[in-house]
Order: structure tokens, then C-alpha cells, then sequence
């Protein structure tokens, strides 16, 4: 078996186990209204649309050493989004994610365990603008490429997604709000991109910091920073099939949330450290990849809330 056929069916593995519908995973900082994930875009020069597949999952409602009691619940939010980006000359950038999620809350044990609440619908869309901030190309002094790039941006999320009330003030005020399609806030973002490859190995970093603000029931979820670095390699081949493999590290931190602009809400919040390994493929205009990733340490709403695996897969068309 020769080279390309070695790693297209490696590839072909890989993005398989990425897809299936079975697997964990789980949004964080005790909130499953969305994580808005950027990470390596979709190969495109003038813009492309294209549709993400997110399935994330938590434990909530967890004992305060961690441990399982009758109120557990296993909540779980399956989502898809249709999202784009479109390139305005050679420095501006304009994105959008349109997300439709189902949720799902099951609580039980054993043969106890059992679905006790779902909610599908459109979640809160996210609009953001982006402006590169330089582009640099040039050849080294051993006659290799490097180039690098710098994108800053800022966005905004609005509240399309339906926010049940209920849902926090039936369980007490210091009690988790995850089960939600969206926030009923306005919230926004700040991002930047920076991108450096040597030849075919490269890494990417992307920062964003999303500013929420209280909405009117008088809760306002934490605002939330996430940073996360991927080094990746890339094959081509006959200019027709570029792959991309994948690894990398995120950091996401989140305060707690607050009540009435005066009162902690006592299981939300924290931080999480996420691995990550993942895969891209281009062929002609379309892009394929996927990605997972695993809690490598987390704290969560004081441990009350327990984030397992995730995964993500999306294909793309750019024109």
C-alpha cells in the first residue's frame, strides 16, 4: 500500500469514529447554551458555507463530594449549525452560526433511568466580524516557507434561542441552569486568530472572550474565556487532496453565574483543560473534518457538575 493510500485510510478511520452518532460529549462551565468553537477554518479564499455537528454532555445535580444522588441528571445537547464566512478584499471577514439544537435530560439509575425532559429549537445565533491584522510571508535562511497570520475580531450573539424560566427557579436559586436552547441575553465577543506554518507544520491559536449580560429574568450567565492552540501537518496530494491531521490543548474558564445582579449561583462556574485530536480534509472545493475532545482536568460548579467527552464533524462548500 503506498503513502496516499496508507493515510486516506487512516483518514477514512478516523473521521468515521469522529462521526458516530453514539458518542459524549459535553459543553462547559456549567452552561449548554453553546461553546461557539472556531478552531482551524474550513481551506476557503473567498467565503463558504457549510453545516457542524456538535454533540456535548453533562452530569448535573451531582452530590457536594461529586457523587451521584436521586436528583443526577445525565444532560446531553445534540447540535447542528449552519455557518459560513465570506472574505470582503484581503483583510475583512464577516461569520455567522445559525445553531439548532435537541436536548435531551434523563435521571435515574439502572432500570430507573429514564428521559425526564427535552427541548429542541433554534439556539442563539452569533454574527461576528473579523479584520486581519497582518499577513506575513517569506522564505527562511535554509530556503524553507513560513507564514503567519494575525485576525482580530469581535461578534455578537442574540436572543433567538427560547430561555425556560422554570427551569433555575424550580430547583432553587444556587441550582444549575444548563437545560436551556438559549440564554435570553444579549452577549458578545471578542476573537483573535494567530496562525504560523513552517512548510506543511504549522499552529493554530485562537482566543475568544464572550461577555454575557443579564437578560430579563434577572440571570446572567458568567462570562466566559477560552483559548485553545492545535499543531497541525499538512499532506497534499497532486494538489487535489490536502489532509490535515490534528492535536492540540483548550483552556476554558468561566465565573459563577449571578441572580438579580447580586447573588452567586452556586453550582456554575469553573474551568476545564481539554485535549484535542482531530482531522481536515480538502478535496476541490469540499471540506470534511472532525474532531474529539477529552476533559484532561476540569472543576466545575464546585463540582457539581461533571463535563465528559465531545465530538464535532462538519463538511463545508466554498465557492
Amino acid at each position: 500500500m503506498n503513502k496516499l493510500a496508507k493515510i486516506c485510510a487512516l483518514s477514512g478511520i478516523l473521521f468515521t469514529v469522529l462521526a458516530l452518532p453514539t458518542a459524549k460529549a459535553c459543553d462547559v462551565c456549567g452552561s449548554g447554551v453553546g461553546s461557539y468553537y472556531l478552531g482551524i477554518l474550513p481551506n476557503f479564499n473567498k467565503r463558504f458555507v457549510g453545516l457542524r455537528y456538535q454533540q456535548n454532555r453533562l452530569q448535573t445535580h451531582l452530590g457536594p463530594t461529586g457523587n451521584r444522588t436521586v436528583n443526577t441528571a445525565d444532560e446531553q445537547y445534540r447540535t447542528i449549525e449552519l455557518w459560513g464566512a465570506w472574505n470582503f478584499g484581503e483583510r475583512w471577514r464577516v461569520m455567522a452560526i445559525v445553531p439548532y439544537s435537541f436536548n435531551r435530560r434523563y435521571i435515574g439509575t439502572g432500570a430507573q433511568w429514564a428521559e425526564s425532559g427535552r427541548k429542541d429549537g433554534l439556539g442563539d445565533v452569533v454574527a461576528m466580524g473579523h479584520y486581519k491584522l497582518f499577513e506575513n510571508v517569506h522564505t527562511t535562511s535554509n530556503n524553507k516557507l513560513l507564514m503567519q497570520s494575525l485576525w482580530i475580531g469581535g461578534g455578537i450573539k442574540v436572543p433567538t434561542g427560547t430561555y425556560d424560566p422554570s427551569e433555575q427557579s424550580r430547583l432553587g436559586a444556587g441550582a444549575a441552569n444548563t437545560f436551556q436552547l438559549g440564554t435570553a441575553s444579549t452577549d458578545f465577543l471578542i476573537n483573535a486568530a494567530y496562525d504560523i506554518r513552517l512548510m506543511d507544520a504549522g499552529i493554530n491559536i485562537n482566543t475568544t472572550y464572550k461577555l454575557n449580560t443579564e437578560n430579563r429574568y434577572g440571570y446572567r450567565y458568567g462570562s466566559k474565556i477560552a483559548i485553545n492552540g492545535l499543531f497541525y501537518y499538512k499532506f497534499n496530494f497532486k494538489d487535489k487532496v490536502r489532509l490535515s491531521p490534528n492535536m492540540g490543548v483548550m483552556y476554558e474558564s468561566q465565573p459563577k453565574d449571578v441572580l438579580d445582579n447580586r447573588f452567586d449561583v452556586a453550582t456554575s462556574g469553573g474551568y476545564s483543560t481539554i485535549g484535542i485530536i482531530g482531522l481536515e480534509a480538502n478535496i476541490g472545493r469540499i471540506s470534511l473534518g472532525g474532531n474529539f475532545q477529552t476533559p484532561l482536568s476540569q472543576q466545575l460548579a464546585d463540582g457539581r457538575i461533571i463535563a465528559e467527552n465531545r465530538v464535532m464533524t462538519q463538511v463545508s462548500f466554498s465557492f
